[in-house]
Order: C-alpha cells, then structure tokens, then sequence
C-alpha cells in the first residue's frame, strides 16, 4: 500500500471549512475584547469615595491590560488560520514541517492551524 503523501481536494475542502468556521469565531471574538478596550466604561466613579475610585480606576486598568493579552492572543489564531488557508490553497497542508508526513486528521480537527505531528511537537518539548 502506497503512504499518502498530501490530503486529497475534498478532504482540503473539510479542512477549509472548518478552519472558516473557527475564523470566523476568532474574528467576531477579536472585535469584542477589541471593544471591551477601547469602550469607556458606562458605570461613573464621580459619585463614589475617593478611594473606591482609585480601586475602581485600577480594576479597570488592570481588565483593559488582560483584554488586550487575550487580543493579542486571538490576533495570533487569526493569522495562524490564515496561514492555513493559504496553505491549503497550495495543497501542502496537513504535512508536517519537520517530517514531511501527513499530521493526522484527527489533529488537524482539533488544531486546524496545526504545522506539526504530534510526535514532532512533542520531540519539540
């Protein structure tokens, strides 16, 4: 039996869509921690104790600093789909970038963004 050595055009096609699935996701998640930091908070301090508003002012500093990891973070997955995509276009997706075999399709499910077998990714560690 002859090892195959890249993903036929209809399994290409299962990979696409769900790699525009989970982009479409990420996308729509991205916009909404990039909202979360830029949006002002509707909820005044003026009224309250100045050391509430100081707490409050830190709190707040402190959710904007994590929005904008987790922003960074899912920016990072987008490109990385992204990458995917263009990949699958140029019909080397799903060989891994250390062995040249085919990653399982199992992973590619779970990580579709994936570049690595899993034996690769773990020799990595």
């Amino acid at each position: 039996m002859v090892e195959k050595t890249r993903y036929t055009d209809e399994e290409l096609s299962e990979f696409k869509q769900i790699i525009l699935d989970k982009l479409d996701k990420a996308r729509k998640d991205y916009e909404l921690l990039k909202s979360a930091i830029t949006q002002s908070e509707s909820n005044d301090t003026q009224d309250t104790s100045p050391t509430f508003k100081v707490l409050e002012e830190g709190a707040a500093t402190l959710s904007k600093e994590e929005s904008g990891k987790l922003a960074q973070r899912q920016l990072k997955f987008i490109q990385h789909l992204q990458a995917a995509l263009v990949r699958i276009e140029n019909k080397t997706y799903g060989i891994c970038r250390e062995t040249g075999i085919l990653i399982s399709k199992e992973r590619l499910r779970a990580v579709p963004h994936a570049t690595l077998s899993i034996d690769a990714k773990q020799r990595q560690k």
